[in-house]
């Protein structure tokens, strides 16, 4: 099997680690195959859109979520590291609320699969950072809803010892908080 497959806290955001071949030259790996990711998690999914960001250290993104056209994310690091983060946004879950974070980098070419009901963030915690991400959806502006990065009710653990202040998009630093949120049933 291509990929170690781990669930977190939440059942349905999944740690992939693919399998690296590597050598005194360099090495190499399947980041994505359709077949094998279906193997080793059991969805079927297909991504329409591919996404590239560069971060600063200390940025960050989200939390982030499309309420129509929701969006199912495949994540990874290509270069530095974050720590990763999707929140349980749909009120009928039992884990409604909940967090799972995990530290994704360029070297231990972990990625993260984020389904569609879940906030999406990162925090930059090296000097730059660049994160790729595949989508099931295509992005929708008009749609797109941010939860505040700090509401103490989600309570997520960032490790902002590693960089300070967090530095915030306008749309990131207007958010509101979960239970101000229109969030999905």
């Amino acid at each position: 099997m291509p990929y170690t497959v781990t669930p977190t806290s939440l059942p349905e955001v999944l740690i992939l680690e693919p399998k690296v071949f590597g050598d005194a030259r360099g090495f190499f790996f399947e980041s994505y195959n359709r077949r094998d990711f279906q193997a080793a998690t059991g969805l079927d999914v297909e991504f329409v859109q591919d996404n590239h960001s560069r971060s600063a250290r200390g940025v960050l993104r989200g939390i982030h979520y499309q309420l129509v056209q929701p969006q199912g994310k495949l994540v990874r690091v290509t270069a530095g590291s974050v720590w990763d983060v999707a929140v349980d946004l749909r009120k009928s879950s039992q884990r409604f609320g909940q967090w799972a974070g995990v530290e994704l980098s360029a070297d231990n070419k972990r990625q993260l699969w984020v389904p569609p009901g879940f906030g999406h963030a990162f925090l930059t915690l090296s000097e730059h950072a660049e994160f790729l991400y595949k989508t099931t959806n295509y992005w929708c502006p008009e749609h797109e809803r941010s939860v505040v990065w700090n509401d103490p009710t989600l309570a997520i653990a960032w490790p902002l010892a590693a960089v300070g202040q967090p530095q915030l998009a306008a749309k990131d630093a207007a958010a509101v908080g979960l239970h101000s949120a229109v969030v999905y049933d």
